[in-house]
């Protein structure tokens, strides 16, 4: 079927949106296979899928249906996030993607608040419900509408104001899912029911059966269905009758990334202050040698873990030729970078110092000013991950304004502790073990009072309070509560000395993989 008004009449001026009449879906899921067929999306994943919940109690029972899909947002998460710019919204609202340039580094997936993009399983790119631009195009409905058998899809121009959509939207009572977020969709839904919008209102069937999308779930710890387990809404009696499962984009690697970058920002920056304050002398081989080896070490595993977990590691130098300042993967980027240079001329001119290649004065002066911006390094390395995380909008749990702080106490108390371990063998200036035994209790302590601030203070959105409740009694407290446990035997640093060192690293290690997965738990769609 053809387009009333060509896309190519108003180039500039149109703005695509569909209506989703819920009150005439019938469930068929003609949607997702047409779609399936016109796209070529393979078994297993969808761009569209058609999610029923069950209201009423029998035998007053109803069943309400939700066409899902990407919501099209004026001011998209996903583009922001994405480093390459693969993610991107045309002049005419469609946000489409160029999968010729994704890195597969799935912050779209890890941003997007509708659960709407997947990696494609055969080409390893981020795929997602583009309205069938290329149909749009050359005049023709994109291929869930045209084979809608009640009309309940409808696409059109928004900035028309004789167009259906914009007459439905403007004078019919609509819907968008998750308003909060505050991402402007492009999808508006006109007669559904709140159970099938919020993905948390709706609870599970006993024993999580569905059907055949859900299942899997047991061998895949990442996945989650909808809804909420425990939660018992008697006002609508809502139950999850058809689902898919929500993936968990970012795994253990992320979890390992957030602590060797901590360790390798850590040392360098504790040895640093402790030198600017005299406590190391720039002689000392802690501040010389030991702590600029340790950061480029970590750097370097750092990076490994970044490109590892990449779907396309091959084109990872995409994020410095065809970088998209907005994302804060491609900022984070640049501020390793910058470290890495800062450590490398740090231990390069310790090196040439030490072998006397340069003059005493020359080399302590060097060695001072580059020490300062191995600081700064050290403080954008630390910090830079929470805005990472803050940009990843669907996650409410790591929407918090003392992520910031926390990380650099966390890197304060990792320095600390692979700085010790050296100190304690002998190496460095007398006593300064001791002086790094307290920063580690200091920063523990700190650390754990964050955490239970995090834990225990009231959570401004459901997401949020279910997130930290998956991270303390869910299927993640086992890590956290290892690492509460860990971590508070490093407080005792001054008293036990070395010992807390591996309690130290082991405990934050714990505590993060905990938080990385807690946040990514709570089903979006």
């Amino acid at each position: 079927m053809a387009i009333a008004n060509d896309l190519s009449e108003r180039p500039t001026t149109a703005r695509w949106v569909k209506v989703l009449d819920q009150s005439r879906c019938i469930g068929c899921h003609a949607c997702t296979t047409a779609c399936k067929s016109e796209n070529s999306v393979p078994v297993g994943v969808t761009r569209t899928y058609v999610k029923s919940v069950e209201v009423g109690t029998f035998p007053q029972v109803r069943r309400n249906f939700q066409v899902t899909r990407c919501n099209q947002c004026s001011d998209a998460p996903c583009v922001a996030a994405c480093p390459t710019e693969a993610m991107y919204r045309r002049s005419d609202g469609i946000v489409d993607f160029d999968k010729s340039i994704c890195i597969g580094c799935k912050a779209c997936i890890a941003a997007c608040p509708y659960d709407a993009i997947f990696i494609n399983p055969e080409d390893h790119s981020a795929e997602k419900c583009n309205f069938c631009a290329h149909r749009l195009e050359i005049g023709l409905e994109p291929a869930c509408v045209s084979v809608c058998p009640t009309e309940a899809i409808l696409v059109g121009d928004l900035n028309d104001p004789t167009s259906t959509v914009s007459q439905i939207v403007q004078r019919e009572p609509v819907a968008v899912r998750r308003p909060e977020k505050e991402t402007r969709p492009g999808l508006f839904y006109k007669g559904a029911h709140q159970a099938t919008l919020d993905p948390l209102a709706a609870r599970r069937p006993d024993g999580g059966l569905f059907a055949w999308a859900t299942q899997g779930l047991a061998s895949d710890p990442q996945l989650v269905t909808s809804g909420h387990p425990s939660r018992h809404n008697s006002s609508a009696a809502a139950l999850l009758s058809y689902d898919v499962p929500h993936h968990a984009p970012w795994g253990w690697r992320v979890s390992l990334y957030t602590w060797t970058k901590g360790i390798a920002a850590g040392a360098l920056g504790v040895a640093v202050v402790l030198g600017y304050l005299g406590v190391l002398s720039l002689s000392d081989p802690i501040l010389r040698y030991v702590a600029p080896s340790l950061a480029l070490g970590f750097l370097g595993i750092t990076g490994v873990l970044l490109i590892w977990d990449l779907k396309h590691p091959m084109r990872f130098y995409l994020i410095f030729t065809r970088h998209h300042w907005r994302s804060w993967l491609v900022r984070g980027s640049f501020v390793i970078a910058f470290y890495g240079a800062a450590a490398s001329a740090f231990l390069v001119v310790s090196v040439l110092a030490g072998l006397s290649v340069i003059p005493l004065g020359a080399g302590d002066v060097a060695e001072q000013v580059i020490g300062g911006f191995a600081l700064a390094g050290t403080v954008g390395t630390a910090c830079y991950t929470a805005f990472l995380f803050a940009q990843a909008k669907a996650r409410d749990l790591w929407q918090s304004p003392m992520l910031p702080p926390h990380l650099a106490v966390q890197a304060a108390m990792l320095g600390a502790a692979a700085l010790l371990a050296f100190a304690a063998g002998g190496i460095g200036a007398h006593g300064v073990g001791t002086v790094l035994q307290t920063i580690l209790a200091v920063a523990a302590g700190a650390h754990l009072l964050l955490v239970a601030g995090e834990a225990t203070l009231t959570h401004p959105t459901a997401h949020a309070h279910l997130a930290a409740a998956e991270m303390t009694r869910g299927r993640h407290a086992r890590f956290f509560w290892a690492g509460v446990a860990l971590v508070t035997i490093a407080v005792a640093a001054p008293w036990i000395g070395v010992v807390a060192v591996p309690f130290a690293l082991v405990g934050l290690l714990a505590h993060e993989h905990a938080y990385v997965q807690a946040g990514q738990s709570v089903p979006l769609a």
